[in-house]
């Protein structure tokens, strides 16, 4: 199990490396967009959708 998880590091890791040289910035850089701008965006996103969903659902199941 263990090194499956170094494994996974590992990749990532590389992932955001590569990422970096693709745009020409660093790796810091790259790792501030993804997990301090771009994770949350689509975290907060997803629970507006999943609100919208509840209300859907909801207004649905009266109608019934």
């Amino acid at each position: 199990m263990d090194t499956f998880v170094i494994k996974i590091y590992i990749y990532c890791t590389d992932f955001i490396i590569n990422l970096a040289n693709l745009f020409s910035s660093s790796y810091y850089e790259i790792n501030f967009w993804l997990f301090c701008v771009l994770y949350p965006l689509i975290f907060v996103v997803l629970c507006l959708l999943l609100l919208i969903q509840r209300g859907r659902l909801a207004r649905l199941m009266k109608e019934r």
